[in-house]
């Protein structure tokens, strides 16, 4: 694995050939697959299982709750959340749990709330705000998203 000096990586649940880049910070008990890459400018909770070959872009946050399945691409500045009513040092017993399954496709500054699924080789386009849980195969865009059409 290679894990750039310029990052903060406390993880010991990194697998083989996955790369992380500088000024990423990944906190002690994220997992994290084989072969990821985890480009530059990127936060891990600890709540939060990437698969195997995974690629998350700078400028994405994978907050406690979620977890990303094998195969996914999550595009630059793409926005999770998991509290669906935050407030400043209030938080819940458990966050929402949102997951994005396997082969999915989440396009540069999507936004995804908390608690949804997306699924298997689902598309979410970019700019797209995801508001409910995306089917299998389903290509969704807009705000709120809406599905266009299914991949085949």
């Amino acid at each position: 694995m290679f894990i750039h000096e310029l990052s903060d990586v406390k993880s010991k649940s990194i697998g083989e050939n996955t790369r992380i880049w500088q000024f990423s910070v990944i906190l002690e008990k994220a997992i994290i697959g084989n072969n990821c890459n985890i480009c530059a400018h990127t936060l891990i909770e600890n709540d939060v299982v990437l698969g195997n070959e995974v690629t998350v872009k700078s400028g994405v946050y994978l907050w406690d709750g979620i977890k990303i399945e094998d195969n996914v691409f999550i595009g630059p500045s793409v926005v999770f959340s998991n509290d669906k009513h935050p407030r400043s040092k209030v938080y819940p017993d458990t966050f929402l749990k949102t997951i994005v399954k396997k082969g999915a496709c989440i396009g540069a500054n999507a936004t995804i709330l908390p608690g949804i699924t997306i699924g298997e080789l689902a598309m979410v386009g970019a700019g797209s705000v995801v508001t409910r849980n995306v089917p299998p195969k389903a290509v969704v865009v807009g705000n709120p998203a809406k599905i266009i059409k299914y991949r085949d």
